[in-house]
């Protein structure tokens, strides 16, 4: 399902924007099962935290390319949203800029009715979930659609205005 992600990233030259809105996703993960059990990631062992797409966000920030991430959640975080903070540091120390917005402060707000990319202002990729957050049945979207794109983004840049840096959320 990320490949359309990775490719379109692989072509962006100044921004990718990533909006998640669902309060859980892919509950049969393995990674999120393991961190029920209790597995945490330990920020001094990189080896143990580094993944493929972390390789992906240092090459494409590496060229200028300026990725923000916006989470919308519901408080209190379910566990899923939990274990998405738990594990965001690795997120940021690639050179990702992930900040949190609760959804109580959203009322005033017009935004997507899908997660999804904006790279370059002209390229979306719209993210398609069943109701339980698994993917649904064609996953990704990509949409080379300028117009489409602003909409998106003045959605987004309002909602990321009033969003916490995630250096300064603590998950209520």
């Amino acid at each position: 399902m990320a490949t359309a992600v990775r490719e379109q990233l692989a072509k962006a030259q100044r921004s990718a924007v990533h909006l998640e809105m669902r309060d859980s996703y892919m509950l049969d993960d393995p990674e999120f099962i393991a961190w029920q059990s209790g597995k945490r990631l330990d920020p001094a062992a990189r080896e143990s935290w580094w993944r493929s797409w972390l390789d992906v966000v240092v090459e494409a920030t590496g060229r200028g390319v300026n990725m923000r991430r916006l989470r919308v959640i519901s408080e209190p975080v379910t566990d899923y949203i939990r274990y998405e903070y738990d594990v965001t540091f690795p997120n940021v120390a690639a050179g990702e800029d992930v900040r949190w917005l609760p959804r109580s402060r959203t009322g005033d707000l017009l935004l997507p009715g899908l997660d999804g990319w904006v790279m370059d202002d002209k390229v979306v990729v719209l993210h398609h979930f069943t109701g339980n957050g698994q993917w649904a049945e064609g996953g990704m979207e990509v949409r080379h659609d300028p117009e489409l794109a602003k909409r998106y983004l003045a959605a987004y840049d309002l909602a990321w205005e009033r969003a916490t840096p995630h250096a300064e959320y603590r998950p209520a």
